[in-house]
């Protein structure tokens, strides 16, 4: 009889590995797709002429920014929870985009 229960146990183990790994994997995405759209509209803001249209997406670039910062504390609470503490990997693969000013630059 505790053949069978260690045996759900074990199935329970990897169906939470597979779960918490999935997750991690999802905030991972929305942080890539977050930081490609910061970057999407910051060649648009520093391509554009019209002033008005540079403040538009100066707001828009700034939105999309603290879009991609939060998504990388999600990511990196997801991986502290996991017990990965050091986040080398991610400041490498997902580096925060440039504030404004720094971007205008």
């Amino acid at each position: 009889m505790s053949a069978p229960r260690g045996e759900g146990l074990r199935r329970l183990d990897t169906e939470i590995a597979g779960e918490k790994a999935a997750t991690l994997g999802r905030a991972g995405e929305r942080l890539e797709q977050a930081i490609q759209e910061a970057h999407a509209v910051a060649a648009r803001l520093l391509a554009a002429k019209d002033a008005a249209e540079r403040a538009r997406l100066a707001h828009a670039y700034t939105a999309a920014r603290a879009r991609a910062i939060e998504s990388r504390v999600v990511l990196m609470i997801q991986r502290e929870a996991l017990g990965l503490c050091r986040h080398t990997t991610v400041d490498q693969q997902f580096p925060e985009p440039p504030s404004l000013e720094r971007l205008l630059r």
